[in-house]
């Protein structure tokens, strides 16, 4: 590939990154995060609802019922709402799947969307309304000039059996992962090591910490994802694709940051950095 085929498919990807902040459903869409508690969580535009909806929807639309971690949808008489596209009515309690299951339980009133999520012992509802302004008026991503000396290889080394890690998250919590081995590359002269969780098509993903943090880049850290490795485990490390997780862009987010250990002593001036609108 030469260099400008290089520049061109990394300025195309960007693109495309920010095309997909601004989808359906996408990040600048959130406007909600509510945890359930145990028994039943009305929802409606009244005050009086625990998860609260615009003004424009009706003051009581229904309830989600949580028992133990299975949410049921219990929708008020006269109201319809639509599940992965199907209507439903007041007559038809629906057991709703969470974000981490096969085929999650989309439910959408209007421009709204709420998808059930979880969070270690917790259960809550995220909703999106796509009819905010937001979508098209945030800021275009920024980034780092493409340079091809961030494009380096790493060499991947596997676990016989995956290392528990330690990861912050962003509500100050410490929470358990694991990491299914380390990728060792060299970077400006020097030499180091970054942990990694394996991913589907025998690609690699990273949370890593740089001393640009807080300095140009989000303060708790990027993401990075690789491309196929090949067999010997040989795979590219392109830190002009290390992009911004989530919660830079929304505080209805739960992201997890870099383990102690990936955090690298030097300034990678490369990827994404940050807008003043960036939340966190």
């Amino acid at each position: 590939m030469t260099s400008e085929e290089y520049l061109h498919n990394i300025l195309r990807w960007r693109e495309e990154m920010d095309a997909d902040l601004r989808r359906e459903n996408g990040w600048l869409a959130a406007t909600g995060l509510y945890w359930l508690k145990e028994g039943v969580n009305t929802f409606g535009s009244s005050r009086d609802c625990d998860i609260l909806f615009p003004k424009q929807f009706s003051r009581l639309l229904g309830a989600f019922e949580l028992n133990h971690s299975t949410v049921t949808l219990h929708l008020d008489i006269g109201q319809t709402a639509e599940l992965n596209g199907q209507t439903i009515r007041h007559e038809d309690p629906v057991v709703l799947k969470s974000e981490q299951e096969d085929a999650p339980s989309f439910i959408k009133f209007g421009d709204i969307y709420a998808l059930v999520v979880l969070h270690a012992d917790n259960v809550g509802l995220r909703l999106w309304d796509n009819s905010l302004s937001r979508r098209q008026d945030f800021p275009s991503r920024t980034w780092f000039p493409v340079s091809e000396e961030y494009n380096v290889q790493a060499h991947y080394i596997p676990y016989p059996i995956p290392m528990k890690v330690k990861l912050p998250n962003v509500f100050g919590e410490m929470v358990d992962d694991y990491a299914q081995g380390y990728a060792s590359f060299k970077l400006l002269g020097k030499f180091y090591r970054l942990y990694a969780t394996e991913f589907e098509g025998a690609r690699l993903y990273f949370q890593f910490q740089d001393q640009t943090n807080g300095k140009g880049t989000y303060p708790y850290g990027r993401y990075l994802y690789t491309e196929t490795m090949d067999e010997e485990g040989w795979v590219n490390l392109d830190f002009n694709k290390a992009y911004n997780p989530p919660s830079a862009f929304s505080e209805y987010a739960i992201c997890s940051f870099a383990p102690k250990l990936n955090r690298l002593r030097i300034s990678i001036e490369a990827g994404e950095t940050v807008t003043e609108q960036e939340t966190r």
